[in-house]
């Protein structure tokens, strides 16, 4: 550790540190352009100038400089404060007078350090120079005269994102970032590089000239797209949701988000269920409430229950599929599943389908196995984490599936499951780094589940992790990689049928003569059979909407207070942000109205009663986050043999995975700009 004096406040630091860092650790604010903590220094901008005594007598650039035991540091002498304003002259010499039809007007650090050290006026009296506006994809709007070099862009597709698309052509004064050849930048992580640019030279396409951000109530939140459960702020105006940006937390998703969480918005106020509908010869018609409420008992009581099921959704929230699952208890039937995917595996032990290691816990693993994912698509922010901990070193990566772009070498172990016999039997070559590493872990792609050997695979998995040393008591390295933001939640509540009752894929082919689908919207309930009475209760009009028989309007994420639960088992709470449109409502008051319509009132009438309840059946929405220890290494029960068929991922197209963005015009524009042949085919 160094001890140095800063403004003088003594302060320790480790070693390794810079000055920059040793003034944010003694609470200085020192002002920058170019420098991130989470991205490597370059020392461009200048502007984070300090004086340090027994040096030479000129400004030092603190990003750069390592801090040294006895060091003297000045932040606030004149010499400090005139280099910062000839700076920050030098800066604005070609920067246009953009403010008040910048989108970064607000928000912009350059406009913040303006007013501490910009000049009055001008003492430049040449022509500003002006740059062409290349064309980065549906994603980001670029206005590059407003460019000063940060190279903060640059170095976050490079490093955190992993696609080196953008780089500096020429020097000095007609130095131009871009693409070099025209194209849309592919990363899933690019819109982040609009967060990191310290000027408005990017910003967001779809938001362009929409709002400024003094209008806007900011409602912190969880990203439902996928089952990362990043953190996000949604930012509102009157009834509408115009943005969603990420919030910190370093054992998430730490500063970063995903393409579709952040661009998907516009999909919330399209293809909207805002009233009741009721199916009446062939055709759906507009009703209230009553008629709907109604249609569904006149039904649901003439039906035995073992007739009865109910399937809940990739983005309903604890509090509902509780409901839901009461509400079927208290009606006598068992038939309820959370799998629409079909997928088989033993969810009798928690540690059997959470992130165990934990998202914060790749940092600290030693060799990674992935089977049968592609976290680059499935959870682009965890792949991000990967790679931060391959780029730190000694970190070998195994891959059973089909090869793909990860962005982080890996060894190619095989494309079918046969090749975890080949690991387990020791005759495959990356037996030995699976061996010679302290903390190894696995990944296991959900999807792989869905198959018919899930269950096989499963345990092949987990017998792997015993194996190699993953299950010890200071680490788990088994982890199941989950795309859908409910599914953990589900298997907490125990959404999954009781003894001899019907699972999913027995409902969707007409087993149940009343089906309840809670944010159901695969592919598979388009041929749900003409003798089911199907009920659809979500806030799109998508497949399931399009089979219903009723259609009870919901809310979507951002429309109500909600728990989920993510991949690693972490509990976090979502914030209503708007209220649903039209006649639409939270999802778990309205089966609480039905319950009560029908006789079989829910024991809550309020969120908070309900909440309690949730707590008290199942402790573990009421327990702190922990990582799990792996003493206990009984397996899951294995049914069948693991086919050699290609492990293929479950989402080939990333930014149409659910009713949100497949009803988002800025997603479907990505879908054009990157893979042609998906957008010519959904038309």
């Amino acid at each position: 550790m160094a001890k140095l004096t800063i403004d003088g406040i003594e302060v320790e630091v480790p070693n390794g540190s810079t000055v920059i860092q040793a003034c944010e650790a003694a609470g200085v604010e020192i002002p920058r352009f170019c420098y991130h903590e989470r991205l490597s220094i370059a020392g461009n901008c200048r502007m984070c100038l300090v004086e340090i005594e027994k040096m030479p007598p000129k400004p030092v650039a603190s990003c750069g400089q390592p801090v040294a035991d006895g060091m003297v540091v000045h932040t606030d002498s004149e010499m400090v404060r005139k280099g910062r304003r000839g700076v920050m002259e030098f800066l604005l010499i070609n920067h246009p007078l953009d403010c008040p039809i910048c989108d970064q007007g607000g928000e912009c650090d350059l406009q913040d350090e303006a007013v501490a050290y910009g000049r009055d006026h001008s003492r430049y009296e040449d022509g500003k120079r002006s740059v062409a506006q290349p064309d980065w994809g549906p994603l980001v709007k670029t206005t590059m005269t407003r460019c000063i070099h940060c190279t903060r862009c640059i170095r976050f597709t490079t490093e955190v994102a992993g696609v080196a698309e953008l780089g500096a052509t020429q020097r000095g004064e007609e130095t131009k970032v871009g693409t070099y050849v025209q194209k849309a930048l592919s990363s899933e992580l690019s819109g982040n590089i609009i967060d990191l640019c310290p000027v408005g030279a990017l910003t967001s396409k779809p938001y362009a000239f929409t709002a400024r951000p003094w209008e806007l109530r900011k409602t912190d939140s969880i990203d439902v797209l996928d089952a990362l459960g990043a953190n996000i702020r949604v930012d509102t105006r009157g009834a509408e949701v115009l943005r969603i940006l990420p919030r910190m937390n370093d054992e998430v998703n730490e500063e970063w988000l995903g393409d579709k969480s952040r661009f998907s918005v516009d999909g919330l106020k399209r293809r909207r269920l805002d009233r009741p509908w009721i199916r009446e010869n062939g055709k759906l018609r507009p009703a209230s409430w009553e008629e709907a409420f109604a249609a569904i008992a006149g039904k649901v009581k003439a039906t035995s229950p073992a007739k009865m099921g109910a399937l809940a959704g990739d983005l309903a929230d604890a509090e509902s599929m509780l409901a839901l699952k009461e509400f079927f208890a208290a009606m006598g039937s068992k038939n309820i599943d959370c799998r629409i995917d079909g997928a088989r595996f033993d969810a009798s032990k928690r540690a059997f389908y959470l992130f165990n290691t934990t998202i914060a816990g790749i940092e600290d693993a030693d060799a990674l196995l992935i089977i049968g994912s592609n976290p680059r698509h499935e959870a682009p922010v965890l792949n991000a984490r990967i790679r931060k901990r391959w780029l730190a070193g000694k970190f070998p990566v195994g891959v059973v599936g089909k090869a793909a772009d990860l962005t982080y070498k890996y060894d190619h172990v095989g494309e079918g499951a046969d090749a975890l016999q080949a690991l387990l039997n020791g005759t495959h070559g990356f037996v030995e780094t699976l061996k010679n590493a302290t903390k190894p872990m696995i990944i296991l792609g959900a999807g792989v589940l869905a198959r018919p050997d899930g269950a096989a695979i499963h345990a092949a998995a987990w017998k792997l992790a015993s194996q190699f040393n993953m299950l010890t008591p200071d680490w788990h390295g088994f982890n199941v990689l989950h795309h859908a933001a409910s599914r953990v939640g589900a298997l907490d509540l125990g959404f999954l049928p009781g003894d001899g009752a019907m699972d999913a894929q027995a409902m969707l082919s007409g087993g149940a003569d009343v089906l309840w689908l809670l944010g159901v919207d695969a592919e598979a309930v388009r041929n749900i059979p003409s003798n089911s009475f199907v009920i659809y209760q979500g806030h799109h009009g998508d497949a399931g909407a399009s089979r219903a028989d009723v259609i009870l309007p919901g809310a979507a994420y951002t429309e109500k207070d909600g728990t989920y639960v993510n991949t690693e088992g972490r509990v976090q709470q979502g914030y209503i942000a708007v209220k649903p449109p039209g006649d639409a409502r939270e999802d778990w008051r309205i089966l609480r109205a039905i319950s009560a319509y029908l006789g079989h009132a829910l024991p809550y009438d309020d969120l908070e009663q309900l909440r309690a309840h949730l707590r008290a059946e199942y402790p573990v929405f009421a327990e702190e986050f922990r990582r799990f220890a792996g003493t206990d290494t009984a397996g899951p029960t294995a049914a069948g043999a693991v086919s050699s068929t290609l492990l293929t991922p479950p989402l080939p197209n990333y930014y149409q995975t659910d009713v949100i963005s497949r009803s988002s015009p800025t997603m479907a524009a990505c879908v054009a700009a990157h893979n042609p042949a998906l957008a010519e085919a959904a038309e």
